[in-house]
């Protein structure tokens, strides 16, 4: 991968054995990038950027509105999310293992040791979130196989900076992001099915867009509602 200038934008260009030019802007700060064949040299991505920049600028306000979260405290009272829905935390101190519980609409319940640190309080909750992912995933996936028409033969839930999905095509094998355990369930299913269509089809070419369109026909609004829900705290790279 290497940069190329356009007026104020940085691009990454990544060049792989595709047919056309696919422009991408990233949330959440917007980062671009033009993945290019092969044979297709930095003058026509550099023309290729300049005639989509309007759409850049706008994608890339769009992501600068998107409600950040303050770093996270773990703390009496502070926000978190599950499954797309706002709770208040609330901290208990106690003598026993930890464990996280949801037993109305308004609190996720925290139980942690006494002196438990910032960083153990957000490992208990993530872990937490990693099970109630685990325990939805595979009805999910067993569903759209048979519609599909595909097989996995593994998939993991992982912390990502960047995607909240991917597929590794020779294993079989799709990873979630975890961040999905705090976003809508239509969300989380969405992103497997993306996924599980790059076993049809690798490239986000417009046969895989038009699989999109015949198996989840409202996956842009989909796409759009996991571009505006609030995204965690930190700096995302790729």
């Amino acid at each position: 991968m290497h940069q190329i200038e356009i007026s104020d934008f940085t691009i990454d260009v990544v060049r792989k054995s595709i047919k056309n030019m696919h422009l991408s802007v990233y949330p959440p700060t917007g980062r671009v990038r033009i993945a290019a064949p092969l044979n297709i040299d930095d003058e026509a991505v550099r023309l290729f950027a300049i005639s989509k920049i309007g759409w850049i600028k706008k994608t890339q306000r769009k992501f600068e509105k998107q409600e950040r979260q303050s770093p996270r405290a773990f703390a009496e009272r502070e926000s978190h999310y599950f499954e797309g829905k706002r709770y208040l935390l609330r901290v208990t101190e106690h003598e026993a293992p930890p464990k996280v519980i949801i037993k109305n609409k308004i609190h996720i319940d925290l139980f942690v040791r006494p002196n438990t640190s910032i960083e153990q309080r957000q490992n208990i909750l993530n872990e937490w979130y990693r099970k109630q992912l685990k325990n939805q995933i595979p009805a999910l996936i067993f569903k759209w196989e048979k519609i599909i028409g595909v097989s996995v033969a593994d998939w993991g839930v992982k912390q990502m900076k960047t995607k909240w999905g991917t597929c590794n095509i020779e294993q079989k094998r799709i990873w979630v992001n975890l961040e999905l355990a705090k976003k809508p369930t239509h969300c989380l299913e969405y992103i497997i099915v993306h996924e599980m269509i790059h076993l049809l089809e690798r490239n986000h070419n417009d046969r895989f867009l038009a699989y999109l369109d015949k198996f989840i026909p409202k996956w842009k609004f989909y796409k759009e509602e996991l571009n505006r829900l609030p995204v965690s705290h930190g700096e995302w790279t790729y």
